[in-house]
């Protein structure tokens, strides 16, 4: 399969909080917690919670030090 270039790019918008705990090693609790606070962003769609793919990356990115 023969993959263009703009689509190595794309990134997903949301991503359930399970796969925002693999990605991010942080724990359930501690996801949980961010949402609370305000930190993570997150989206309902009926019973489903989605995290913000784009909060995660803030989140990260402004925890990491500075190169």
């Amino acid at each position: 399969m023969i993959e263009r270039a703009w689509e190595q790019k794309l990134e997903p918008l949301t991503v359930r909080v399970s796969t925002a705990v693999r990605i991010t090693g942080l724990s359930r609790s501690r996801i949980y917690e961010l949402i609370q606070s305000g930190d993570i962003e997150t989206v309902k769609v009926g019973r489903a919670t989605l995290v913000q793919f784009r909060s995660l990356k803030a989140l990260v990115s402004a925890s990491s030090p500075p190169d």
